[in-house]
């Protein structure tokens, strides 16, 4: 049995959030659906972070789906608790001298975010211009190995009596990363407030001195980190990484959602789809679809956002980032030439997006963050 889309709509305007009049389709409660065959995933978006509440709401939609649209269903409810807050009223750029920011941001691990960032900063570097990254992995940091900066630690810069991160320069691409101040074989065991605190410091407590693009390379998923980043500074906009396999569409699909929520508000420029394809040495004209086939254009369109770059799966992509020289390095390549032109492309939307929308206000919350049951 295959369930759709109005089976499941259908049954779930069986169901309405406590003390609301409207059923949860109605008051547009219900952010994304997801069918697997006979199994459903939701995403809920619920204003009340207590327990007894969330419970309430993931029992009356499992029981509607049960009821109205198939008994034996695997149903997962996941709650995004949105408490509404008052917006700051400052605009702009908070961080002096720095254009724009940009959050590379994934919905799941192991898709080749940082990879990416990496070679977009040093990509829009080589346009000509001035950029710094914001290794924001705190729990897996990966950015000093491939800027092959290990055992480097940022010195202290004096700058108007305030001591501040000076950070430390490679490939023409400023870096400030938690991988500095932590030794390579430490875990970073860190509940979410802490985490948020020290992405601040590696935000704030840093001399950025002038910057065309500063690029903050998130933690996989959706959660505290990101709230923080979105309540501590406006960012110009967020790009989403992917590979074609449903799985992964499936949580850059959340993580485009999480953006898009009123109380985040961040302008998605696009979203890269790595790993698209496979291409032999010695079959230059084959291209091999080993997880899937256009998965992040179709996405895209689905989503109306850009579908900025699909970058093959190319060996020394690996190799080069291993060695801390990312492959955006290896002049006159295909591979190269395919993170240039992802960077001119980001460029692009960037300069669309400050054309046509006004500065991100940087949002402040009450008690908001994602989580799922």
């Amino acid at each position: 049995m295959k369930l759709t889309k109005d089976q499941i709509e259908e049954a779930l305007s069986h169901v309405s959030l406590p003390n609301e009049t409207q059923n949860i389709i109605e008051s547009g409660a219900i952010k994304n659906v997801q069918i697997f065959g006979k199994d459903v995933e939701l995403d809920v978006e619920i204003q009340n972070p207590t327990l007894q509440y969330k419970k309430k709401v993931e029992v009356d939609c499992m029981k509607a789906i049960h009821d109205y649209a198939y008994e034996k269903s695997i149903v997962k409810v996941n709650l995004i608790i949105n408490v509404p807050g008052k917006a700051t009223q400052i605009k702009g750029n908070p961080i002096p001298n720095v254009k724009n920011i940009i959050a590379v941001s994934s919905g799941k691990g192991g898709v080749g975010k940082s990879t990416i960032t990496a070679n977009l900063a040093i990509g829009l570097a080589q346009l000509g211009n001035k950029v710094g990254i914001v290794d924001a992995d705190i729990y897996g940091p990966s950015m000093p190995i491939m800027f092959d900066l290990e055992g480097s630690v940022p010195q202290g810069i004096d700058v108007d009596g305030k001591t501040k991160m000076n950070p430390i320069e490679s490939y023409g691409v400023k870096l400030i990363s938690i991988g500095f101040f932590a030794p390579g074989q430490q875990a970073v065991v860190w509940r979410g407030p802490m985490a948020s605190k020290a992405l601040h410091q590696l935000i704030w407590d840093a001399h950025w001195g002038e910057l065309d693009y500063l690029v903050i390379d998130l933690p996989p998923g959706t959660g505290d980190i990101h709230l923080s980043l979105a309540q501590s500074i406006p960012l110009t906009g967020a790009i989403v990484v992917s590979t074609p396999q449903p799985i992964a569409l499936a949580d850059a699909r959340k993580g485009v959602n999480m953006f898009q929520m009123e109380s985040i508000n961040v302008p998605v420029l696009g979203i890269i789809e790595n790993m698209a394809y496979f291409t032999p040495e010695d079959m230059p004209n084959k291209k091999y679809h080993i997880f899937g086939k256009e998965g992040a254009k179709e996405l895209s369109e689905e989503m109306n956002i850009e579908l900025l770059g699909e970058i093959p799966i190319v060996q020394s992509v690996r190799e080069a980032a291993d060695i801390g020289r990312p492959a955006v390095l290896q002049k006159d390549t295909e591979i190269a030439k395919s993170f240039i032109n992802l960077a001119k492309n980001v460029v692009a939307v960037v300069e669309k997006r400050n054309d046509n929308i006004k500065p991100t206000i940087a949002v402040q919350t009450t008690h908001s963050k994602g989580c799922s049951n």
